[in-house]
């Protein structure tokens, strides 16, 4: 019988041994976007067996990741959708990665449908490409750090002396944008906060960059697997020419220097985080998909 509870630091250690067991790539599978994002729509967890499963029911469909850990797929998925017949709803598995659809073919051969959702993949880039900018292709981006580096200007690791200048940053960008009215922003706000408040224990890494010793763009992450750095975070004052360029140069080169892969996570499906995520230039994009049981 399958068990949801909300999440708390608590669950931190079993959450990241289960998920260091399937090594996934995508940013839906880190401990500390989970303890984070809670507001966005109210997800709950479960263990079953050595299976790692995060769920939430809206609009008449139980929607589930696909179990990180190890075991019998068969039973955990089986669960999932005698769990959701109990509450009278339709069964989503997400985020589904492509290798793995096959394996819905192999265990419930025409018993779901499959759909491809472009705004949430994840962006994957070449570590090395963020860090050296090397070539034709980035020459834009080289342009973009010699404005910036114009003004007097220092790049630190983050600390909690700097999370109060962060909010403020965070909350001048949320205001600016209305974010009040709308539900993803509110629930960014809480997850800063999250990553803020739990900041050691989540085992982020952030950054920040000052300008005449003012705070003017922040950025925080964490290893997501065993070769990948995940970019959870990136806030900057845009009266800076070239701020963006360097806030993500400089914390690639401090945090992501040992790892093939940076995750900078998807677009959403919004026209300018797509051109600039796009602007330098993925490796590949990480597909996600969803898998919808019929009955």
């Amino acid at each position: 019988m399958l068990e949801f509870k909300e999440i708390n630091i608590e669950d931190k250690k079993w959450i990241k041994e289960l998920l260091a067991k399937s090594d996934f790539m995508a940013c839906e599978y880190s401990f500390a976007n989970n303890m984070a994002w809670v507001r966005l729509n109210d997800p709950k967890i479960c263990r079953y067996k050595d299976f790692y499963i995060v769920g939430y029911v809206k609009d008449g469909i139980a929607r589930f990741s696909f179990p990180a850990g190890e075991g019998d797929y068969y039973d955990v998925i089986c669960q999932l959708r005698e769990y959701s017949r109990k509450l009278g709803v339709a069964t989503e598995i997400n985020p589904v990665l492509n290798d793995k659809v096959q394996l819905f073919n192999e265990l419930f051969p025409n018993e779901f449908t499959v759909c491809k959702s472009e705004d949430s993949s994840d962006y994957i880039y070449n570590a090395s490409d963020l860090i050296e900018l090397k070539g034709k292709k980035y020459h834009n981006k080289r342009n973009h750090l010699a404005k910036f580096y114009r003004y007097s200007w220092e790049f630190s690791s983050m600390t909690v002396r700097d999370f109060d200048e962060c909010i403020e940053l965070s909350v001048l960008s949320y205001n600016s944008k209305n974010g009040y009215s709308n539900h993803s922003s509110v629930a960014e706000q809480y997850a800063i906060h999250t990553f803020f408040k739990y900041f050691d224990e989540l085992e982020l890494k952030g950054g920040v960059l000052r300008v005449d010793g003012r705070l003017v763009a922040f950025t925080l992450g964490e290893q997501l697997n065993s070769n990948t750095f995940c970019v959870h975070i990136e806030k900057a004052n845009t009266e800076y020419l070239g701020v963006y360029a360097a806030i993500n140069n400089e914390f690639a080169k401090y945090a992501a220097k040992d790892f093939k892969y940076i995750n900078r996570e998807e677009d959403l499906g919004i026209e300018g985080l797509r051109k600039a995520k796009r602007s330098y230039y993925p490796a590949f994009l990480l597909e996600k998909n969803t898998i919808r049981f019929k009955d």
